[in-house]
């Protein structure tokens, strides 16, 4: 399954992407998420109005999550359950006729899922997940999130590579190139499930020489962070270059990843 996530400072630019990635999405792979009531009944009136009575996110549902300790986030789109871990939920379609019903999350697990992109929602930026099997789907909703969500315009390419090394009780994965769908992203993923399911449980991703990530690489290290927890494990991000320093701080991810200063205080952290 590969993820891509596209965060909006802009309420119109938000609205265009969910207008383009409809013509293409099937209705199970796209979520919309605010924390503003009226954008997201005005986005899901537009593209209601336009799909003409069809279904799911294209028939104007609206989805209050209540988390206790956050509040609410208003989630439109059949795919807001998996996106978002909900407890006691029957999948995307079931949370999809739950139009004007409010989805209480009380399992520990989930909140905290809701609470990783609330953190950038009251920020007041909106976001947008795409979820899909398909990697073509994947690599144009790659593009429509590049472009709409933060202006992206990949550079030169430049050959991913990843190397392991072990410091004490913390494996260093280290990373040069980019973070980008079909290949980055890949990798990434390859070499964190290898480290969890070898035992290793706590993580430091070292981003030092990491050129550039895209949407789908965005994506990935929401996955890898979430994962490792599940799995009780910490991670840790380290030396960020310049342009991912950017892109974190641009997201506002930069308050959600737990971020080290250097690769010693990193492991002293995980290892203590």
């Amino acid at each position: 399954m590969e993820t891509a996530i596209g965060v909006f400072d802009s309420h119109a630019r938000a609205e265009e992407a969910i207008l383009e990635l409809r013509e293409r999405l099937p209705e199970d792979s796209l979520v919309f998420l605010t924390t503003h009531e009226n954008d997201a009944a005005r986005v899901s009136k537009v593209v209601g109005g336009i799909a003409g009575g069809a279904t799911g996110l294209y028939a104007a549902i609206v989805v209050s999550l209540l988390v206790p300790g956050i509040g609410p986030v208003f989630a439109l789109g059949a795919g807001a359950a998996a996106v978002l871990g909900l407890a006691g939920a029957r999948g995307g379609a079931a949370l999809a006729k739950a139009s004007a019903q409010e989805a209480r999350v009380s399992d520990a697990k989930h909140s905290e899922d809701i609470a990783f992109f609330h953190e950038v929602l009251k920020e007041g930026r909106s976001l947008i997940v795409v979820r899909t099997e398909s990697k073509e789907l994947s690599r144009f909703a790659c593009e429509v999130l590049d472009y709409l969500g933060m202006g992206m315009h990949p550079g030169p390419a430049d050959k991913t590579r990843t190397s392991i090394r072990k410091v004490a009780t913390v494996a260093i994965v280290d990373i040069r190139g980019r973070i980008t769908f079909g290949e980055g992203n890949v990798m990434l993923r390859d070499k964190v499930l290898e480290l969890l399911d070898s035992g290793h449980l706590r993580i430091v991703l070292n981003l030092r020489e990491v050129q550039f990530v895209d949407s789908s690489g965005l994506g990935e290290l929401v996955k890898a962070h979430v994962t490792v927890r599940n799995r009780g494990g910490q991670l840790r991000l380290v030396n960020l270059s310049t342009p991912v320093s950017n892109l974190l701080q641009l997201t506002r991810l930069s308050t959600v990843f737990e971020i080290a200063t250097d690769e010693e205080s990193a492991v002293r952290s995980l290892a203590g």
